[in-house]
């Protein structure tokens, strides 16, 4: 009888097929500026390149991208078929693997290759909706069907109560891709969010052959765009009031005869409607009064000044968007069936879920850093400093109003703020009778040690930049020793800039 006596190599598994990957790198002189160099290896990338430069002795790079050579299907690509791919979107080949080209170029042709969609522009990005976006299209979008059908002419509003992180303006726009929505207009109260919309628009692939104009676009007539192309319009409401001689202005004028399919309000807290707005957009709610926020006084002078002679500007359905529409909640603006909510609890709960039930599995939530949220009850006393005005609700611009500049910089309610800061500390007198005679005392995040470890960096958010100056100002005070243990950052340019 044979027999058959095994090596350590028949024990141990195969070892997996080597799979190649596409690099791209730069060197940073005259002769390489705007250039990239493309090329596949089944090895290391970092360790390929650094043979390739060894011998000329460069060490001036830079690896700019690393990615799997592999269709969707698991076939491969090569470097040659990238690099034709490039050549195809007339970008410049000045000699064998270098191209003149950018990353996002290369990333673009990468999604092509492995998607086999041809994208315009540097459409890249290939995620899909997280659950909780497709829920919040289909939960709006079922309203939206639900109001048409009883009422054809009906124009419903819906309403996303969603944090930060959510990802409210890719979700919108997929919202308007299941509407297929051919006119869009996003509106806001807070213009520095445009980056945001256009970057989703013209980076994802959902997306692709879309297009994005505003007033800061290089060519803005949307009167040339093709009535079956989607077309975004981003636009301010300041800018939307603004008039000429009582009357709308000439270069808006085309806003108020094109048929929007869906008008988005972004940031919706800075402000709200007012009775005189119906002039500038048409509701289903016509008798519903509201008002703007005392931020906006200016535009609310701007309302009040409209002509009555402005045609309406009219869509099928609205879609507002908030992290915080404290007031619209309350005042019963909109009711419960309208309302998506996703909170940090929400997102919190979803990345623990998912991870117990897909281990192995990539998690769309895994980015998300994790939220601890500590809420405290503030004194009465304090409550009532930033509690006066015509809304009766606290207000964080009010309590920390603060005015000057640098040094000079001081808080409206300087003893007031000073009292947060012992609040947060723990060291707030009456809050240390009340725990006293209660037995509890909450764990502030400045005197706990179970939380003091985690607040060796901290950044601090504060309504504008003379109140970031006071702020340091205050915690630089003699008798706030406590804070002169911390290196304090005044990340925040001076209230005025002299010429």
């Amino acid at each position: 009888m044979l027999t058959m006596t095994k090596t350590i190599d028949d024990i141990l598994p195969s070892k997996p097929e080597a799979r190649p990957r596409i690099y791209a790198y730069t060197i940073d002189d005259t002769a390489h500026a705007g250039l990239l160099k493309i090329g596949q290896t089944t090895r290391m990338v970092k360790q390929r390149i650094a043979e390739q430069l060894k011998t000329a002795a460069i060490t001036n790079y830079r690896i700019d991208l690393d990615e799997p050579a592999e269709r969707d299907d698991g076939s491969i690509f090569t470097d040659h078929e990238v690099r034709a791919a490039l050549r195809n979107k007339k970008l410049a080949n000045p000699s064998l693997e270098w191209m003149r080209c950018t990353v996002k170029d290369v990333i673009t042709v990468l999604s092509e290759l492995r998607t086999g969609e041809k994208f315009t522009g540097s459409h890249d990005q290939t995620f899909p909706p997280r659950r909780e976006q497709k829920d919040a299209v289909k939960v709006t979008y079922d309203y939206f069907r639900s109001r048409w059908a009883e009422d054809k002419n009906a124009v419903p509003r819906f309403l996303w109560n969603a944090k930060m992180r959510f990802g409210k303006t890719f979700t919108a726009y997929q919202l308007a891709k299941r509407m297929d929505a051919k006119r869009i207009l996003v509106v806001t109260f807070k213009p520095a969010v445009e980056d945001a919309w256009k970057t989703d628009l013209e980076n994802h692939k959902d997306f692709d052959g879309w297009r994005y104009l505003s007033r800061n676009s290089h060519d803005n007539d949307p009167t040339k765009v093709k009535n079956g192309q989607p077309l975004v319009y981003f636009g301010s409401f300041q800018d939307l009031l603004g008039r000429d001689g009582g009357n709308i202005k000439s270069k808006n004028k085309w806003l108020h005869r094109v048929n929007w399919d869906l008008v988005v309000f972004d940031e919706y807290h800075f402000g709200a409607w007012r009775d005189t707005a119906k002039e500038l957009f048409e509701s289903e709610e016509e008798e519903k009064k509201l008002e703007y926020s005392r931020s906006l006084e200016t535009v609310n002078e701007d309302l009040a000044g409209l002509s009555t002679e402005i045609l309406p500007i009219k869509t099928r359905a609205y879609l507002y968007l908030s992290g915080t529409p404290f007031k619209a909640l309350s005042t019963g603006e909109f009711i419960e069936e309208q309302i998506f909510n996703w909170t940090y609890t929400d997102e919190q709960r979803a990345k623990e879920v998912f991870a117990a039930e897909n281990p192995g599995l990539w998690n769309p939530y895994g980015a998300l850093p994790q939220v601890r949220l500590l809420t405290y009850r503030m004194p009465e006393e304090i409550l009532a400093i930033a509690s006066g005005g015509e809304f009766d609700e606290f207000d964080l611009n009010e309590f920390f109003e603060a005015s000057g500049d640098g040094e000079e910089a001081a808080f409206k309610h300087a003893s007031d703020v000073q009292k947060w800061l012992d609040i947060i500390r723990g060291q707030y007198v009456p809050n240390t009778v009340e725990s006293l005679k209660t037995g509890t005392r909450p764990p502030f995040p400045y005197s706990d040690v179970r939380l003091l470890p985690y607040m060796q960096h901290s950044f601090w958010f504060l309504p504008n930049v003379a109140a970031c100056h006071a702020m340091a100002n205050l915690l630089a005070e003699k008798h706030n020793v406590f804070w002169h243990g911390y290196n304090v950052v005044r990340a925040a340019a001076p209230t005025q800039v002299s010429g």
